[in-house]
């Protein structure tokens, strides 16, 4: 009766001294930007009337290989970031942001270049009545995309460090409700971090002998429902649900890579509300109001794994199409995360064609 007492008792003490083993070693960040809007689309030229300024503040755990998928990726910060940016436009306002973000090193970890994902609060959105003129945020809650490079030099002095960079910044709510053009802001930044325990800070564990290539698995069976809310550039024409089901096959090559292909059939009822409302207001597109609001899609597809995580990007083509929205090339980005043995998943993606924003899907997936 002891033995397995004791096999438990090791198990979980080894479980908690492996806890225990793992450091948790931080930075913090700081910087102020400066940058200008892109006029990526002329419908929002006349909120083009200033240089954006703003300040991002950062938390940053660092890694130093204790899970593999670190070393893989040569030591990558993960993290959160809270940005404040004055669009300097009255009918803009001003955007408060939270992210989750990486950051990953190059050339001996001189160069890193982050991306973060998250929400953005928009103090002045479109109103009808009283902010007609802001045709770029039609909701106060926004989807928001950074993208940055900095050349960085840590714990030159106690731990402070310099960096100074560019980047760019995309607010958005995905066609959540219209109207929404959107905003890009290209930007300039500088800033300095701290780094806590910098004397204590661990060698770098390396990878190891076990290559990547020995992470590659058969062919693999994927059903995904996916569900969102969208409206189309009609403003007041209503908000409608939209479901995708996906069926696609997939081919983990190594530890960081997993191909795809496969199809997707698209049921988006804000379609069917265009156009009926198209037939009546531009007779001259001769349409009936009775076309068909499905598509079928196909597409291949790339997944970068980090241990459960993964971030996905596929390209896809309208194989039936019979109303020409947009247009028939179409892609979607986003994040995944497995569960149990990688044999379920959950999904957070944008469905775009190229940089126009159709919707955003949340998703649940089973992997066979």
């Amino acid at each position: 009766m002891k033995s397995p007492i004791l096999v438990i008792f090791l198990l979980i003490t080894t479980s908690i001294f492996s806890q225990q083993n793992e450091m948790k070693y931080f930075s913090l960040e700081a910087d102020y930007f400066y940058g200008t809007i892109i006029e990526h689309n002329k419908d929002i030229s006349h909120l083009i009337t200033g240089h954006p300024t703003g300040i991002m503040l950062a938390y940053n755990r660092k890694t130093y290989g204790f899970n593999e998928w670190e070393g893989r990726y040569n030591y990558p910060d993960w993290g959160f970031t809270f940005a404040y940016q004055d669009m300097k436009n009255q009918f803009l306002g001003e955007n408060y942001s939270v992210y989750g973000h990486f950051n990953f090193y190059f050339l001996k970890r001189s160069l890193t270049f982050g991306m973060g994902q998250g929400l953005a609060y928009n103090t002045n959105p479109y109103d009808p009545e009283t902010n007609f003129q802001n045709n770029a945020y039609g909701s106060q809650i926004l989807s928001s995309t950074f993208l940055r490079f900095n050349y960085v030099k840590e714990n030159i002095y106690k731990g402070l460090g310099v960096h100074a960079g560019f980047g760019v910044i995309h607010y958005s709510n995905a066609n959540f409700k219209a109207p929404n053009t959107s905003t890009n802001t290209i930007y300039f930044n500088v800033g300095m971090s701290y780094r806590f325990d910098k004397q204590d800070f661990p060698v770098y564990i390396p990878v190891g002998r076990w290559k990547s290539s020995n992470y590659a698995e058969r062919f693999k069976y994927n059903v995904v429902l996916r569900g969102g809310i969208n409206e189309a550039d009609v403003n007041g024409l209503g908000q409608y649900p939209s479901f995708t089901f996906s069926t696609y096959v997939d081919k983990r090559i190594n530890y960081k890579s997993t191909l795809q292909a496969g199809v997707d059939v698209f049921f988006s009822s804000f379609l069917k509300e265009l156009i009926k409302y198209r037939s009546i207001a531009f007779p001259e597109d001769g349409l009936t109001g009775n076309e068909d609001y499905k598509r079928v899609g196909f597409f291949i597809g790339h997944e970068f794994r980090f241990n459960k995580v993964a971030f996905v990007s596929q390209l896809g083509y309208y194989l039936y199409w019979p109303y020409e929205f947009e247009n028939r090339i179409y892609n979607r980005l986003g994040i995944k995360r497995y569960f149990l043995n990688d044999r379920f998943f959950g999904a957070v993606t944008l469905h775009a064609h190229w940089a126009k924003a159709e919707s955003i899907e949340i998703g649940i997936g089973v992997r066979l």
